[in-house]
């Protein structure tokens, strides 16, 4: 009990930092006056490896559920980790995007507008929530502390799975105007 509480003292505070500070970064680095091409890349590359990396991650979510529920944890456990490995991919990409390229707008008119803005405001909002939920929830995994795990699961699979699956959906909306 006492080598998790130590454990504790150390992530914790790492993932609340963590959560703290990858939103302000990327909020910095969509506001940089100048860009810098790190890879030479259309703009529309980056935006369409998003889609896939989300269309893969929210595939990997459905099969660690499916997984859970018939209590195979040893699978579960294997996909989930490969799932925050493709987020992980994600975060990398998209911060190299952010400095690569400027934001693109969106030109879509009428309820087409309302409704891409109320899914990207939703995406954006559950992006960040999702990250400190994400790290308690591969932690306590990842400690044997499955009570806590699953406790926070709930929370974090249907929030995961939005940010996955309205990912893919913002690329959709935007697919025209790269």
């Amino acid at each position: 009990m006492e080598a998790k509480a130590s454990k504790d003292k150390v992530m914790v505070p790492v993932i609340i930092a963590l959560s703290i500070l990858v939103p302000i970064i990327v909020v910095i680095l969509m506001n940089l006056e100048n860009r810098v091409d790190l890879l030479g890349l259309r703009i529309g590359t980056f935006p369409f490896f998003h889609a896939i990396i989300n269309a893969s991650t929210a595939v990997l979510l459905a099969m660690g559920f499916s997984l859970i529920k018939r209590k195979n944890h040893i699978m579960h456990k294997r996909v989930m980790i490969t799932a925050f490995a493709l987020s992980v991919v994600f975060l990398v990409s998209y911060v190299i995007s952010k400095i690569s390229h400027d934001p693109v707008p969106y030109g879509g008119e009428g309820i087409l507008k309302y409704i891409y803005f109320f899914i990207l405001i939703t995406h954006i909002v559950l992006s960040g929530i999702i990250i400190p939920l994400v790290l308690f929830t591969m932690y306590r995994g990842l400690t044997g502390e499955f009570q806590k795990h699953k406790k926070i699961a709930r929370w974090t699979f249907p929030i995961w799975m939005y940010v996955a699956i309205t990912g893919v959906l913002v690329y959709l909306f935007m697919m025209p105007y790269y």
